[in-house]
This record gives C-alpha cells, sequence and structure tokens, in this order.
C-alpha cells in the first residue's frame, strides 16, 4: 500500500503541477494556478500519514517505509527548485516572458550552482533522518528497525556521493572556451 502511494504522490505531484501551470499561463487564472501548486505539499502530508498509520497498524517497517522517508525528503529538497524551473519554462513558452536563465556553465559560478544543488540533497537526507528517526521511536522496538537504519545509511550515502560530484566543480572547475583568434583563423586556411 506504501509503494502504491509514493507512485500516486509522484503522478500526483506532476498532475497538480501540469495543472497549476495550465491554469497560471493557459488559462490566464494565475490564484487558481498558485493554489493548485500550493496543494503539493499536501501529497507528501498524506503520505506521511498513511505510512505512519501502517506503523502504528502493526506493520513491520520495511524498505516501503524508508523509501517514503526518502521520497519526502527529497521533494522537502528538490521540490521548490523543480516547480521554479519547470515554472520560468512555462512562463517563456506559454506566457511570452524572456527565456529562463540557465545555470552557469563554467568556472567558479558553475560549482557554486552545483553546490546549492547539493546543499538541497543534504537537506533531503537531513529531513528523510528525521522522519525515519520518528518512524523507529514511534515502532519502539529497536529489534524490528534495522531497515530503516539502513535507509538513513542510504540517504546519507547518495548524499556523499552527490558531495564528491560538486566538489569536483571546485577542484576542476570547467573553462570557458577560448574564442579563435583571427590570425589562427586566416593560419589554418
Amino acid at each position: 500500500m506504501v509503494v502504491t502511494l509514493i507512485i500516486v504522490c509522484e503522478i500526483g505531484f506532476w498532475v497538480l503541477l501540469a495543472a497549476g501551470l495550465g491554469f497560471r499561463y493557459l488559462l490566464r487564472m494565475p490564484r487558481t494556478g498558485l493554489a493548485l501548486l500550493l496543494c503539493e505539499p499536501l501529497l507528501e502530508v498524506l503520505l506521511l500519514v498513511v505510512t505512519a498509520v501502517d506503523l502504528k497498524n502493526g506493520a513491520d517497517p520495511s524498505w516501503k517505509h524508508g523509501l517514503a522517508a526518502v521520497y519526502i525528503g527529497y521533494t522537502v529538497g528538490h521540490g521548490h527548485r523543480t516547480v521554479k524551473w519547470l515554472d520560468g519554462h512555462a512562463a517563456h513558452r506559454l506566457a511570452g516572458a524572456p527565456p529562463p536563465a540557465g545555470p552557469p556553465r563554467y568556472g567558479m559560478a558553475r560549482a557554486r550552482h552545483e553546490g546549492r544543488i547539493w546543499l538541497g540533497t543534504v537537506m533531503a537526507a537531513a529531513v528523510a533522518t528525521g522522519l525515519l528517526w520518528l518512524a523507529m521511536w514511534y515502532v519502539g522496538d529497536p529489534g524490528r528497525t534495522d531497515s530503516l537504519k539502513n535507509w538513513q545509511l542510504i540517504a546519507w550515502r547518495a548524499a556523499g556521493i552527490h558531495g564528491l560530484i560538486a566538489l569536483t566543480y571546485f577542484l576542476w572547475p570547467k573553462k570557458a572556451p577560448r574564442e579563435a583568434a583571427p590570425e589562427r583563423e586566416e593560419a589554418r586556411r
């Protein structure tokens, strides 16, 4: 049931996002669109409540409950950035706004951008860890919560790997291509 609800929440996220942007830009109803976009966190609250009820009813904590916590953490850590990015593109494509600025491509500006995205992953891991701690406390039996502890390690391992990747942008920043000098162009001819 929990896995099904995770899938429903993911589909619901995209449906609410599309409906919110459609109302906002196609139907020119920005308040209705904003209301639909603001309903998206309710999906995560629903998932949290159903997961807690499932545990309360005696379900053994398993990978499904850990996955629910990580899903909610990911939504908290990266959901706002995703919605903002899609909103900028929808405004451009559907309402004639200027194209949104893309991420920096080179140098330390790109490294800082990657660092900010990594902070979203750290936030996701922290939220997932907090939810998993609450679930372990809620269950109250340390012998039954090993799978939830494993999900904490998975969340922090993902944050660590993402951090190493982000660090490479600081250590080896990508250099902007140099424009070919006119003299070199003529020398090649």
